[in-house]
């Protein structure tokens, strides 16, 4: 049972629907790929955002916080969802920023400000020291009331949220994939898993072959039905070029859904190139989970 302030604001969702993807590259290889709308859920926080803050929020607010302190960078989905849920819950937010306070506010941060979010700029080298604070309690310094929550949300708790994804799947399917940050979202999606169909994950940073461990701390077992695709991060976490540029531009016009250049854009680029030579079996249905973020293109 969700705390009734919880329960109101989940009342705002829409449901996640799945859409199948027509193109004659699909045919031809005779693969289905379907995506699971979870960026159409809410305007705001969408995708995988909410589903990782969905349980986490509840504990806070179970525990009597009056406060959420978490951590991100000047672009990030999940302080972007954090302090619009925040304000919505009457939850007080701070947040620590990676890297110096710039000139001129990103979208982001300005809608950050604009939620009541206390921001604070910290080095790259406090930021990293923060990353070893794991649990909501485990923050030097907190106050009574206040609750900790990691970068991007990888928490247990977010396993739960996240787990709902599989439930909600009403379409036999050989292979779910997903973007991975953190490897949140991708643990609590092998976690549900009880089909053992095989997920795939696609790294958004250069370097990703971490997310094996870190996946595996967080479902606390070793499991064989997932793996990472580590080769198409485009140089790093955030960066991009005209290739993936441009086919975003053709996803747009060819299936009316917009990708964001971080996450989305690199799996669903992923997906066609591993279709085109042909690394899934013929009539293979695959699922692509659509994680939000599109707030991330106003800059």
């Amino acid at each position: 049972m969700l705390n009734a302030k919880l329960e109101a604001l989940q009342e705002s969702f829409n449901p996640s629907v799945l859409t199948q993807l027509l193109d004659p590259l699909f045919k031809e290889k005779e693969i289905e790929l379907w995506v699971k709308r979870d960026d159409l859920i809410h305007p705001i926080i969408s995708g995988n955002k909410w589903r990782k803050l969905k349980y986490i929020l509840d504990h806070a607010l179970t525990l009597g916080a009056d406060s959420i302190i978490s951590m991100g960078g000047a672009y990030s989905n999940h302080l972007h969802a954090l302090a619009f849920a925040g304000k919505q819950l009457n939850l007080k937010t701070l947040a620590y920023i990676r890297g110096e306070r710039p000139k001129n506010f990103s979208p982001t941060l300005k809608d950050l400000q604009l939620w009541g979010m206390e921001l604070r700029f910290v080095s790259r080298t406090e930021y990293r020291e923060l990353r070893g604070y794991k649990s909501h309690d485990s923050l030097p310094g907190l106050d009574k009331g206040q609750y900790w929550l990691p970068e991007g949300g990888a928490t247990e708790l977010a396993l739960k949220g996240v787990a709902e994804i599989i439930s909600e799947i009403n379409l036999d399917y050989d292979i779910l994939c997903v973007p991975c940050g953190t490897g949140a979202t991708l643990a609590g999606l092998i976690k549900a898993n009880t089909a053992k169909n095989m997920i795939y994950g696609f790294s958004a940073l250069k370097g990703g072959d971490f997310l094996f461990q870190d996946v595996e701390k967080l479902l606390k077992q070793q499991t064989t039905n997932w793996t990472v695709q580590l080769d198409y991060h485009f140089g790093g976490f955030a960066k991009t070029n005209n290739e993936l540029k441009l086919f975003m531009q053709h996803f747009l016009s060819q299936h009316a859904i917009e990708l964001e250049p971080v996450y989305t854009a690199k799996m669903f680029y992923a997906l066609y190139d591993l279709i085109q030579q042909d690394q899934f079996k013929p009539g293979q249905r695959l699922i692509a989970i659509h994680t939000g973020g599109l707030q991330g293109n106003r800059s």
